[in-house]
This record gives C-alpha cells, structure tokens and sequence, in this order.
C-alpha cells in the first residue's frame, strides 16, 4: 500500500497545477468554460501523440475500438468522472482562492466511502475515522473566510460547486474500475489488456467527455479565449490532465481491497500544501490563519493516519479487518 500512497501523493504533486493555474486564469480575466474545455481538448491531442509514440496506430485502432464497443459506457463515465468534475472545480476558482478550493477539494475522501457504498463495496471502520478528521479540518479552512463575510459568501458558492465535483470524480474513477474487474450488472466488464495501461484509460475517459464539454460551451457561450488562456489550459493539461492523472489511475487500478482505494483518494490531501505554497510563492496569495493552519493540519493527520493504520504496518489490523454492514464485497472479481 505504501507504494500506491507514493504514485498518489506524486500525482497530488501535479494535480496541485489545476488549482493555481486556474485560479491565475479566473484573476486575469479568462472564462471558466474555456479553462475546463481547452484543459481537454490539449489533454485529447497530447494522449493521441503520446499512445501513437509509445505504442503505435494499431494500438490506437485497438483503443478506439474499444470506445465504438462500449460507447455508451464510456460518454456517461468521461462525462461525470471528467466534465462535471472539472467544470465545476473551474467555475469554483472563480469564487474562492486556489488553496481554499483544493482544501474542499478533500471532501472526495468523505464522498469515496459513500461510493464504495452505492457500488456494493466494503466500508472499512477506520477509513471513516480518518475520513471524519479531514472533513473536520476542511470545516476549520473555511472557518477563516468569517472575517470576511463578503468573502464568505463567495467561497461558499464556489464550495457548493467543489462538493458536486467532489462526489463525480469518485463515481466515474470507481465506474472505470469495476469496469475493469467486473462484477456489476448495470456496469459492462470491458475485458482488454489496454486498460491495464493508466493513459489509455485517460484517454478513453477523455473521448467519453467530449459530448459533455460541446453541450457546455453551446449552452454558456462564452466569449473566445485569450491567447495566454491557450497556454495556460496546455500546462494544466500536461501537468494535471496526462501525468497527474496517469499516476492517480496507476495507482487506484491497482488498488482492489476498500480500503487501499481509499487510502490513494486520500492522497489527494497533498493538494492543499502544494496548492498553498504555489499560491503564495506565484500569485501573492494570502497565508492562512491559525483557524485554516489548524484545518490543514487535520487535513494532512488524516492522510497520515491511512498510511500509519494500514495493516502491514501492525498498527489497528483488527479494526482494518472489519467492514461495516454498509456494503457487501462482489462475487467473482477477477484480479487486477
């Protein structure tokens, strides 16, 4: 587990890009929608040249057989697990500092149990203490936007936006994943070795949200970008969207048991300090009171926590044995 927990937090290192960079877009001027559309269209042409490269175009043939096959699957899983993740974490770094944004953002450790739960998963009794503790310091951060009831309110919308992306990435990361290992009805078993390779399921996640982003831009109609906003959208996409990602799906696809999926999500907390140091150091971005400092200390406990409780390490294995009545295990999951 130790090893899935290092590609996690190597992966929250990256995704921490996203929050920055998008937050230096929404200072500047540029419109949401085209930061969360042009994030996808560089990471689509980016994951093409990269799968041709490495692998070659009956490769790529093979992959995008594998889309036309099970199409459907793949547009409703891209369109919750990547659009209404991302364009409600952009239309959020339009209200609320990169930082604050990336702390709520942990609130997808509380909405990955609840997941586990809805697809029939084993809810482990320590994940959910350790759970709890983030949850409670995410509480502490926005506890410091009181001073400043303007403010308040506006980071408040954009949580509500973050909390609604915090609960789609989970659903369309464990859709993938138990389409993976099979096991579920309403879910196909998309048997082929190439989703074993993390960016190919990138792009297959990428293809599915397409439809998602033409729907938003034809709906909102924003004003065309700015030429920095391209440039911008590219690093976002290299940074978060290909390695970023490619490490966090290497990770999770390895992960079977409950509890070592939980513990990858988890790693997600990192995001909060790369996210707060990179504001600061780039964007003059405000340090936190004691309230948030508190907070992020939480925060970062409860990541500790899933590492230190695992039971390769001895401590709480009786407590990580047990499952709560929440969920029952699937029969018959293959192996990853």
């Amino acid at each position: 587990m130790i090893r899935l927990v290092m590609w996690g937090l190597a992966a929250s290192a990256f995704f921490s890009a996203t929050f920055i960079v998008n937050r230096a877009m929404s200072l500047s001027g540029g419109h949401w929608v085209w930061s969360a559309v042009l994030r996808y269209f560089h990471m689509l042409w980016i994951l093409t040249l990269w799968i041709i490269v490495r692998h070659g175009w009956t490769y790529l043939t093979e992959v995008l057989g594998v889309f036309r096959t099970h199409i459907l699957f793949w547009i409703t899983a891209g369109s919750i697990g990547f659009g209404v993740f991302y364009g409600a974490l952009c239309f959020a770094a339009d209200h609320a500092p990169g930082w604050v944004v990336a702390a709520t953002w942990q609130i997808t450790i509380l909405a990955t149990p609840v997941v586990l739960w809805a697809f029939k998963r084993p809810i482990p009794y320590v994940g959910v203490v350790f759970t709890g503790l983030i949850f409670v310091g995410i509480l502490l951060v926005h506890a410091q936007q009181v001073e400043q009831p303007t403010q308040m309110r506006e980071t408040l919308f954009g949580a509500l936006a973050v909390v609604l992306a915090a609960f789609a990435y989970p659903t369309g990361n464990q859709m993938l994943n138990a389409a993976r290992h099979g096991g579920f009805q309403r879910i196909p078993f998309v048997r082929h070795p190439h989703l074993r390779d993390a960016p190919t399921c990138v792009l297959l996640m990428t293809l599915g949200s397409l439809p998602f982003w033409i729907l938003l831009w034809a709906v909102v109609s924003p004003a065309p970008p700015e030429s920095s906003q391209w440039m911008q959208t590219a690093i976002v996409a290299l940074s978060s969207g290909v390695v970023a990602t490619s490490l966090f799906y290497k990770a999770r696809n390895a992960s079977h048991e409950p509890l070592a999926i939980a513990a990858v999500d988890a790693t997600q907390a990192g995001e909060v300090v790369f996210s707060l140091v990179g504001e600061i150091l780039l964007l003059h971005g405000v340090w936190p009171t004691l309230w948030g400092w508190t907070g992020l200390t939480l925060i970062v406990g409860g990541l500790v926590g899933y590492c230190l409780g695992n039971p390769q390490t001895g401590l709480g294995p009786r407590l990580f044995s047990r499952a709560s009545p929440l969920g029952t295990k699937p029969r018959d999951l293959p192996d990853p």
